[in-house]
């Protein structure tokens, strides 16, 4: 048994205290480098709570920087084995994986939601999330394909190969513990030939820690996918470590747009998704029932803790009255409660600092004179729970654009109405944004849902859907400050990332015969030449 355990991806401490509520002692957690599970040796570790009963269940260490290098010699290492592993045994992998994340499911939603405070069917699909775009990864080989072209010119062939690059970093949030750096960033860069050190957000880092034990039952060789916890200082190596080709980030703007200035600066490829101010237009002639439900969920959905979420409606005054009613009557009805419980319609936020973040912006928008149509801020909990990190839905009507509260992301459940006459005004009012990940616009008419389609500065679009966000196979494509790099994450793009592109021409001439004649400048790879 003692074995076992110096093979996972924690420890136990008997030092530690029990939790009151769940009986349970916390784990210290460790990381992972070149196949093996490590005790950290910094001495500093980061707590990680239960967001559903605010008890501690885990510590994070704080990895040193000498230990961030050991991760990233353990990719450097790994990488000529894995990049000269032909892709379709590398794909083999990817198959493994993702019948080992359906067969453990419901122990990885437990564990996410225990963690992150996702309620259940929302835990389950960020570790769902995961197989999505490894199952897009298993067709790398036909992805990776390059082009050729016989006779360029007279005798001449040329061919395009792609090929792995080395060793990446993906920096994680916490928002998705499962999704990002498990779907996002992981499996494109491994099927590609790639290999990647992980630093996963030490808030929710057991997802992470988990689904890396899996690809190694799965058969990922040692080095190949490393994982580390670390602080700032610790996480600036990754920017400027030689051995690091790219990095891929996802988080806040101001830390999104240094990474991608430092990366870049140092040679690196980088992708930086940072934050967003999303909007919907509905128009009067939407199906307002419908209409109303989608917002609800789209608010409310993960706490309003991601990026696509939809914290801002801007309506017609038409019918703005109708709808600011029927969304208080349905967020009014939600059963705020534990991640893990079943009938949960909305879960806790993550830790008790970013509950404090969010409820200084409803001080703000209050103090912003915005109409206070909805309170969260002292949501009904059942019996057990009160010391999560709960809050309900918020309602703001009647924002206006000098209001931070309807232009800063807040990530959290609160909706900021914005009331305009009609439709190029709303557009108006959205374009403005500083943002530009997530469009939305609620209409049965075909001719503004395509004006808006064509005209919003929104890379993901919805129309009368609340969270557009694509299937993997298309990339998550935002735009303006949500988005730093030229090549987005999954789809297309996420290949390209991880591959450098290789032309090769050649010709060859008849053993029987000596090849004697003038060689011109181009070396026979211009096609036609005007005669002189």
């Amino acid at each position: 048994m003692a074995d076992a355990m110096e093979n996972r991806y924690f420890f136990e401490d008997s030092k530690l205290d029990m939790d009151p509520i769940s009986g349970e002692r916390p784990v210290k957690l460790k990381f992972h480098a070149g196949g093996q599970w490590i005790q950290s040796k910094s001495g500093k570790y980061m707590p990680c709570y239960n967001p559903s009963t605010g008890a501690v269940i885990a510590y994070a260490p704080q990895c040193s920087a000498d230990e961030v290098e050991q991760t990233i010699r353990a990719a450097v290492d790994a990488y000529p084995s894995w990049s000269d592993t032909p892709v379709s045994r590398r794909v083999q992998v990817l198959f493994n994986l993702k019948a080992l994340v359906d067969k453990n499911l419901e122990e990885l939603t437990y564990l996410l939601a225990r963690e992150m405070g996702k309620k259940w069917d929302e835990a389950m699909g960020d570790v769902l999330k995961v197989n999505e775009v490894v199952e897009f990864a298993c067709g790398a080989p036909h992805i990776m394909k390059g082009e050729s072209l016989m006779n360029v010119s007279t005798g001449y062939d040329t061919t395009r190969f792609n090929h792995p690059v080395g060793v990446f970093a993906g920096i994680a949030p916490w928002n998705f513990p499962a999704m990002i750096p498990q779907g996002w960033m992981a499996p494109i860069c491994i099927a590609t030939g790639n290999c990647m050190v992980l630093k996963a957000a030490s808030f929710v880092p057991q997802s992470v820690m988990r689904i890396t034990e899996l690809w190694r039952e799965a058969g990922l060789p040692p080095g190949v996918l490393n994982v580390i916890t670390a602080g700032r200082n610790e996480a600036e190596i990754f920017l400027r470590h030689p051995d690091i080709k790219g990095v891929s980030f996802v988080g806040s703007t101001s830390v999104g747009r240094h990474v991608y200035s430092t990366a870049a600066a140092n040679g690196k490829r980088v992708q930086a998704l940072t934050e967003a101010k999303n909007h919907a237009l509905v128009l009067r002639d939407c199906k307002l029932e419908r209409t109303a439900q989608g917002i609800i969920n789209a608010f409310c959905g993960c706490a309003g803790e991601r990026c696509m979420a939809l914290p801002v409606v801007v309506v017609e005054n038409a019918i703005a009255d109708r709808l600011v009613a029927l969304l208080k009557e349905k967020a009014s009805k939600m059963k705020i409660g534990p991640a893990y419980d079943k009938t949960t319609d909305m879960g806790p936020l993550v830790n008790q600092g970013h509950k404090d973040s969010v409820l200084n912006w409803i001080e703000t928008g209050i103090k912003e004179g915005a109409e206070f149509v909805l309170d969260g801020r002292k949501p009904a909990i059942q019996a057990g729970f009160e010391k999560g990190f709960y809050l309900g839905p918020t309602i703001f009507d009647r924002v206006t654009e000098d209001m931070s509260v309807g232009r800063e992301e807040i990530f959290g459940p609160v909706l900021c109405i914005k009331r305009v006459d009609g439709f190029e005004e709303g557009l108006k009012i959205m374009n403005a944004s500083r943002f530009a990940n997530g469009s939305v616009i609620y209409t049965q008419n075909g001719y503004y849902a395509r004006t808006f389609a064509k005209e919003t500065h929104g890379g993901m679009v919805g129309i009368n859907v609340g969270i557009p966000v694509p299937l993997g196979i298309f990339g998550f494509t935002g735009q303006k400050q949500s988005f730093f790099g030229d090549l987005h994450m999954m789809g297309r793009d996420g290949f390209i990332f991880y591959m450098e592109s290789k032309n090769v021409t050649q010709t060859y001439f008849a053993e029987d015969k000596e090849e004697t004649g003038k060689v011109d400048t181009w070396d026979g790879t211009m096609a036609a030449l005007p005669k002189q």
